[in-house]
């Protein structure tokens, strides 16, 4: 049966999907390889979630985290941040760039309509933020956003993200409410770590970057969890 889709351009992160799956640490899937701009929408057609930009796996493992069936239906994705990160030390050009591929996910959304979207991106890409939200709108669904710091959950390093949620019914009576205070993040624990992989580690840098691009998921399970409370109970979406 299929259950999940896993979109990641790069090799060694692909790999590790993998060993993942194999480890039975995420959900199990397929995990594609190709540009996101080489994906067309029934490629994705018949998988229950559907990750992209899949990284190392970190959004379905916070699904698990957060109570989330691996056979709900679900999509997820976090967007390259270079266009809009302050890392990138000048090179970021924005809406601009070549690297903002929200446009390429907006294609897919919009073609297969998931019910359930989750997202995140750095926590400064406002004309990011204000683009994907009001595309989401005029495609039916309506938004919840709330930017976490990883400290929050007691980790020792600020890595403040925005994540948001989009959901619709297809009728436009969509009631989703994101609690913007996230009142109960300090319940959460902040010692299970980081989804790590040993198998075919090739150098320091592969896992330096892999990490850099990941999500904490721990943090995110804590947004989803916040989402779930108004999110429709059945898992045949």
């Amino acid at each position: 049966m299929k259950i999940a889709y896993y979109n990641e351009i790069d090799p060694y992160a692909a790999q590790w999907l993998r060993n993942l799956i194999s480890a039975g640490l995420i959900a199990p899937g397929d995990v594609d390889e190709r540009d996101i701009a080489d994906v067309r929408a029934d490629d994705v057609r018949g998988y229950k979630q559907a990750h992209f930009f899949a990284g190392i796996g970190g959004w379905s493992y916070a699904l698990r985290l957060a109570g989330w069936p691996d056979d709900r239906p679900v999509w997820t994705g976090s967007c390259p941040c270079q266009p809009f990160s302050s890392a990138s030390r000048g090179r970021a050009r924005g809406l601009d760039d070549k690297r903002h591929l929200w446009p390429e996910w907006r294609r897919l959304i919009a073609a297969i309509a998931p019910s359930v979207v989750f997202g995140e991106q750095v926590a400064a890409s406002y004309e990011w933020q204000a683009q994907s939200s009001h595309d989401l709108e005029v495609l039916g669904y309506e938004v919840g956003a709330a930017i976490i710091p990883a400290c929050a959950l007691g980790f020792d390093h600020a890595r403040p993200r925005y994540y948001f949620a989009g959901h619709s019914d297809r009728d436009g009576k969509s009631s989703l409410q994101v609690d913007g205070k996230m009142a109960g993040l300090q319940r959460h624990r902040s010692d299970a770590g980081v989804v790590v992989s040993p198998d075919g580690v090739p150098s320091r840098m592969a896992v330096f970057s892999a990490f850099g691009n990941a999500i904490v998921p721990q943090v995110a399970a804590a947004f989803i969890e916040s989402a779930m409370t108004s999110l429709p109970l059945q898992s045949n979406e």
